[in-house]
């Protein structure tokens, strides 16, 4: 039965990138003129989501929603979701309706097209130079009006379907502490099952999201980081680990095996 899924699933995976590659193209002429200027992201927002909706709904998916608090119009917040899947920044860009801006690797600028839009709206991070991460401070502040929000995948990886959730890195956390950002705690349930990273597994489905009660850091300081943190890791810690569904998924066999994202 299993090798009958194989044809499906190739089908239905290619037509992923089928999806990705002729919107991009599409969407070339209002990127151009949408990305050439700060002052048009608002704008750019709400073609990201279009297209976010588009990928996420054109591949059968759909979205069940427990959400503890309601984000606020013309409000910054610091998104902080786990990482299972290529869906999740999707999933994280179609939650928001308040434009948010993602901090990435700067490795992604090499990758032809993507790459040329990426380098003008994500703020890039090269994670093995200090000098960089500072930076990302400077051009974080400069961004954060108007509502704009930051989101960070703060495991700072895709780690291994072996694992619940990966530790955290500080930058997340360094940073809403700096700009005083309540952290938006969100768990995603189900991207191990329904779009792993192997190309052999997935399906369309229904992906489950809880968003926590928001996490204020007003008056915190930099010595609070670790506290905040351990705090927001053990939010998403342990609803996963008290789901079922998602544990049956970290606790499948050979899930130990190296898939890795290409936004990790």
């Amino acid at each position: 039965m299993k090798f009958l899924k194989i044809p499906f699933l190739l089908i239905w995976r290619t037509w992923f990138y089928i999806l990705i590659v002729t919107t991009v193209l599409l969407m070339i002429p209002f990127l151009l003129i949408l990305t050439s200027n700060e002052k048009y992201y608002s704008t750019f927002w709400k073609m990201v989501r279009i297209w976010a909706k588009i990928l996420f709904y054109g591949m059968g998916f759909r979205l069940k929603i427990t959400a503890d608090q309601k984000i606020e119009k013309d409000k910054s917040y610091m998104f902080c979701p786990n990482h299972t899947s290529l869906m999740d920044p999707f999933v994280m860009i179609i939650l928001s309706k308040n434009p948010i801006i993602f901090i990435g690797k700067q490795e992604f600028v090499k990758i032809p097209i993507f790459g040329f839009f990426y380098k003008r709206v994500v703020i890039m991070v090269d994670r093995s130079c200090d000098e960089s991460r500072k930076k990302v401070y400077e051009t974080a502040k400069k961004r954060l009006q108007n509502g704009v929000s930051l989101g960070i995948f703060p495991e700072g990886l895709v780690p291994t379907e072996n694992v619940v959730l990966a530790p955290f890195k500080n930058g997340a956390f360094s940073l809403a502490i700096e700009h005083q950002m309540p952290i938006v705690p969100q768990v995603y349930f189900d991207g191990k099952r329904l779009f792993s990273w192997d190309f052999f597994k997935g399906y369309p489905g229904v992906f489950r999201i809880h968003q926590h009660q928001f996490i204020e850091t007003g008056g915190l300081k930099m010595e609070d980081l670790e506290s905040l943190k351990k705090r927001t890791y053990d939010l998403v810690y342990n609803d996963l680990v008290n789901d079922k569904k998602y544990m049956k998924d970290t606790n499948r066999p050979n899930n130990e095996r190296e898939f890795k994202s290409p936004l990790s």
